[in-house]
């Protein structure tokens, strides 16, 4: 059987000879030739090549665009007031109604000197949220000349020790009863400050200001209660935030408004969240060496950090739970961010 099999694709493949031949002949027919002897017809000016040998175009490509740095304003812009002129430019105050919490509340915001200079138009900025300690309904302490940390990262970055930060300034509650405390939280039944400050305030810096994007240009600091605000927003938004400092602080949840919502309040505890090994956060946890009950909440909490996150320790010779102590650690904390988070950048 095998050589009629041979023989059988024989014909076949002479026969397709022919009909190729045939088939050949027939496209040349359809070519003319003019008075002058030229041929005529053919493939035509814009078909493909084939008989006449002429290479087809290459087809053209578009090179992807280039990743950019720098998130400009999206807007709407804000209506901004004056709160007070500083030695390193003015602090301005709005009042931001958060379409995500349904939380209206005042935020302070300071802009480095080089965010207005023409040299930096088209640059981003990093972003350091600042919360105060005690109740601070209405008021934060970072604003006024207890804290100056503004003239501090003037000076530091004309030194080329710190980033020129944007400070944004919340309230942290909406009334001064200590028994109403919010501890930056959505606590059930109350208003949704956690969501103001997780959602709320980044977007809000995002509509007004250049910023970086991503995660990488985005710090927060506080003192005392503050320092709480700090660490539990960046354990609970590692996507939205890089780095935290928490200076002196507690990270037990304790308002009154937590009774009867246990497991909402230690999902919302730095405590546990700390040893969940879910951030990939850094962190400087300081505590004052004149405050030994301090040293130790601060050195405990330390030793639960779980991979990734990373916390360090740095405890203040001498220091006490006071403003003016806190006002000492600036210097040192600010050039810690800025070892820890992206500086300014341009496309």
């Amino acid at each position: 059987m095998q050589p009629q099999s041979i023989r059988s694709r024989a014909l076949l493949t002479g026969t397709v000879a022919v009909a190729l031949a045939v088939t050949l002949a027939a496209c040349g027919s359809t070519s003319s030739t003019g008075a002058d002897g030229t041929a005529k017809g053919g493939p035509s000016a814009g078909g493909a090549a084939g008989a006449t040998g002429t290479p087809s175009a290459p087809p053209t490509t578009t090179a992807p665009p280039k990743p950019t740095k720098v998130l400009m304003p999206t807007g709407p812009a804000a209506v901004f007031g004056k709160a007070r002129d500083t030695a390193a430019g003015q602090i301005m105050m709005t009042t931001l109604a958060g379409p995500k919490s349904g939380v209206s509340g005042k935020v302070w915001v300071w802009l480095p000197p080089e965010y207005n200079d023409p040299k930096f138009a088209g640059t981003g900025f990093p972003v350091l949220t600042l919360f105060a300690g005690g109740q601070s309904a209405g008021y934060n302490t970072w604003t006024d000349n207890q804290l100056p940390i503004q003239e501090a990262d003037a000076e530091l970055s004309r030194q080329g020790k710190a980033h020129p930060f944007i400070m944004i300034m919340p309230v942290q509650n909406l009334d001064s009863n200590e028994a109403k405390a919010l501890e930056c939280s959505d606590i059930p039944g109350q208003p949704r400050i956690g969501t103001w400050m997780a959602e709320d305030i980044p977007d809000f810096v995002r509509a007004n200001f250049r910023t970086l994007k991503g995660r990488d240009g985005w710090g927060l600091m506080g003192a005392s209660t503050g320092a709480f605000c700090s660490a539990k927003l960046a354990l609970q938004h590692p996507d939205k935030f890089k780095a935290a400092v928490p200076i002196d602080g507690y990270f037990n949840p304790d308002s009154p408004l937590w009774k009867g919502h246990d497991a909402d309040r230690l999902a919302n505890s730095p405590d546990v969240l700390v040893a969940q090994g879910k951030a990939d956060v850094r962190m400087l946890a300081t505590a004052g060496g004149a405050n030994g009950y301090e040293m130790k909440l601060v050195k405990e909490w330390v030793a639960k950090a779980a991979a990734p996150l990373k916390v360090e320790y740095f405890e203040q010779p001498g220091g006490k739970h006071l403003t003016t102590d806190f006002k000492k650690m600036i210097p040192d904390t600010l050039q810690w961010l800025s070892k820890n988070l992206a500086g300014p950048e341009a496309d």
